[in-house]
């Protein structure tokens, strides 16, 4: 039976990468997918191909960043669906900018926290009400490795994270007696499109290395980590909260 089967399921960040990954496997597994996604073209890709994977699919332009817009998408959800099962904060990412705190620009800061971080809490400040409202169910955030152990040259996406991985404990603490479960992925490298040029910059030598001997099976494609976030979407982890779950390739124990 599709593990999914008759969920809504919300993901932001859908457009591209892990998300719209997640998008065909919710799919596939039987959830109706609401892609949440600035980039429109992007967004109607992922829709595309979560329908061809057998699921129905909903493309919202979202900003994560801007509360109405967060607000909005949750409301037309339930409006189209009539309640959301699934929440999965995908929406996010680190640039070539970051660095150390004394040296990064402080708009890289600003902009790691508010999208990283403040995109997630306004993922949650809104969608974990619809949860409740729709008799419980699960949120999956992303954190990173980088919010697991220091790693140079990454500590404004580091802060961001750090604060996600934090959120996420908190807000299971607060809402496992209302029925939802919070959880995160942590990624290491995930060949999304952006990571790919990233990778091809840094074996050009143009900039730092990106740490591939680390990943001790190779770096993780998105679909990796979307199956990770899919145990943490459906019942089979339905004791499973506050867990902050690696799909790193063994990055951490190497």
């Amino acid at each position: 039976m599709a593990r999914l089967a008759g969920k809504v399921a919300l993901i932001t960040g859908a457009g591209m990468g892990i998300g719209r990954a997640a998008a065909q496997l919710f799919a596939a597994e039987g959830a109706a997918v609401v892609v949440a996604e600035r980039d429109v073209a992007a967004g109607e890709e992922s829709v595309r191909l979560a329908n061809q994977a057998g699921g129905q699919a909903l493309l919202l332009e979202t900003n994560v960043t801007e509360p109405a817009s967060v607000e909005a998408a949750i409301n037309r959800t339930l409006a189209t669906f009539g309640r959301l099962n699934i929440l999965y904060n995908n929406a996010g990412g680190s640039t070539l900018a970051d660095g150390p705190a004394p040296e990064v620009p402080l708009e890289e800061f600003w902009r790691a926290i508010k999208l990283d971080l403040y995109g997630t809490f306004l993922g949650c400040r809104f969608g974990i009400p619809a949860l409740i409202r729709s008799g419980g169910g699960a949120v999956v955030n992303t954190a990173s490795i980088v919010s697991m152990i220091g790693m140079i040259n990454r500590d404004a996406y580091t802060a961001a994270k750090g604060g996600v991985m934090a959120l996420t404990r908190s807000l299971a603490v607060r809402y496992a007696r209302d029925g939802v479960r919070v959880n995160a992925v942590a990624p290491g490298v995930t060949r999304s499109p952006r990571v790919e040029a990233q990778i091809a910059k840094a074996k050009a030598g143009a900039d730092r290395p990106m740490f591939e001997e680390q990943h001790l099976l190779g770096f993780c494609d998105p679909q990796d980590v979307a199956q990770a976030a899919l145990y943490l979407a459906c019942d089979d982890s339905r004791r499973v909260t506050g867990h902050i779950l690696a799909v790193d390739s063994g990055f951490l124990a190497a």
